[in-house]
């Protein structure tokens, strides 16, 4: 699959693993493939973002939002409403867990310094995996030839979650983007 990514593409996967790695995650997850997509300039996905509000070095908003996900242990809002309903407070339970081990402690796969010297890469997580065959999907169903960064856009925004959630947020959604990418806007993608 990968000998079809672009250059672009390529660039998003390596983005994500050293995010993860500056992280200090265990593993690579979508939210680093999010990150890494923020970081990019010049590709498709990057003038569909910027088109739709989101240019490079002004997304801090979305950035906070994926560290307070991470928080709360890489819940998203919705996952959150939903305890709620069942009458449990997901910021009090943080709270008292951070109390205890410390702030940041319920952050999905991250351990503090537990990696040391470790200079391996990084495996992909299941999130980050299945994020990757649902960027193969998108490009298929568009009878694309290559994979592209805005591919895993696409298909990042298609996923329930923090990414697609804090992306929404913003503006970016799956219809959004297809308009601005594929003509069906004002904008198009070239």
């Amino acid at each position: 699959m990968f000998e079809r990514f672009t250059k672009d593409a390529r660039a998003v996967v390596e983005g994500a693993v050293g995010h993860a790695e500056r992280e200090g995650a265990e593993r690579v997850e979508e939210t680093h493939m999010l990150l890494a997509l923020l970081d990019r300039e010049g590709s498709r996905g990057s003038f569909a973002l910027a088109s739709l509000g989101l240019p490079p070095g002004g997304r801090d908003g979305l950035v906070g939002e994926l560290a307070e996900a991470r928080r709360r242990g890489g819940l998203s809002r919705a996952d959150a409403d939903a305890l709620s309903g069942l009458g449990i407070d997901l910021s009090d339970i943080v709270s008292r867990v951070e109390e205890v081990h410390g702030e940041g402690a319920l952050a999905a796969g991250v351990r503090s310094g537990a990696l040391g010297g470790w200079s391996g890469r990084r495996p992909f997580g299941r999130s980050a995996k299945d994020l990757l065959v649902g960027t193969l999907r998108v490009a298929v169903a568009r009878r694309e030839r290559s994979i592209g960064d805005e591919h895993i856009l696409l298909a990042l925004v298609a996923r329930p979650g923090v990414p697609a959630e804090a992306l929404a947020d913003h503006g970016v959604t799956y219809d959004s983007l297809t308009r601005v990418l594929y003509g069906e806007g004002q904008a198009k993608a070239g």
